[in-house]
C-alpha cells in the first residue's frame, strides 16, 4: 500500500479521529505523525487542550506506526489496542504532534505472528507542541491476532 493510500485509509477508518480533525503526516512501517489542531471545543476547563484529546491524538499515532508495520497483513488480522498509559508532562497549547514508534522491530513481530497467531507490538508516543516541548508520553500495546478462517 502506498503512503499516501495508507493515510488516507487511516484517515477514513476512525469516525472519532475524522471528529477530533486529527491530521496526518509522515507514516512509514513502524512510525507515524499525527497532528491535533488547538480548536476551542479541544480544550478544556483552564483553556488548555483535553486531556481526552491528547490521549486520543496518541493512540491515532500508535495505529498509524502500527498499521503502517503490518500494511500487508490487514486485511488477515484483528488489531486492537489491550492497554495504555498516558503521563501528562506538561499544559498542551498549540497544535500537538504525536510521534510514535514501534519499541520492537515489524519483523519481528510479523514472525511471532506467523508462529503463534498473535503479536502484541508495544508502542511508543511523545507528543509535543510547537516548540518542541514534550507535554505527554504514552505506552500502547496493541493486541493482534489472526483472523479465523
Amino acid at each position: 500500500m502506498q503512503s499516501q493510500d495508507l493515510v488516507a485509509a487511516l484517515a477514513a477508518a476512525v469516525p472519532f479521529n475524522r471528529y477530533l480533525a486529527l491530521e496526518y503526516g509522515e507514516v512509514t512501517a513502524g512510525s507515524a505523525e499525527v497532528r491535533l489542531i488547538d480548536r476551542e471545543e479541544h480544550r478544556n476547563h483552564v483553556g488548555t487542550l483535553h486531556a481526552g484529546a491528547l490521549f486520543s491524538v496518541a493512540e491515532a499515532a500508535s495505529g498509524a506506526a502500527f498499521v503502517a508495520a503490518f500494511a500487508e497483513r490487514l486485511a488477515d488480522i484483528v488489531p486492537v489496542v489491550e492497554t495504555a498509559e498516558i503521563r501528562f508532562a506538561a499544559p498542551a497549547r498549540g497544535t500537538i504532534t504525536a510521534h510514535a514508534r514501534l519499541t520492537t522491530a515489524a519483523t519481528v513481530l510479523l514472525a511471532e505472528l506467523d508462529r503463534d497467531g498473535r503479536t502484541r507490538p508495544p508502542v511508543e508516543v511523545r507528543l509535543v507542541d510547537g516548540q518542541g516541548k514534550e507535554v505527554a508520553v504514552m505506552t500502547a500495546l496493541w493486541n493482534v491476532k489472526r483472523r479465523k478462517a
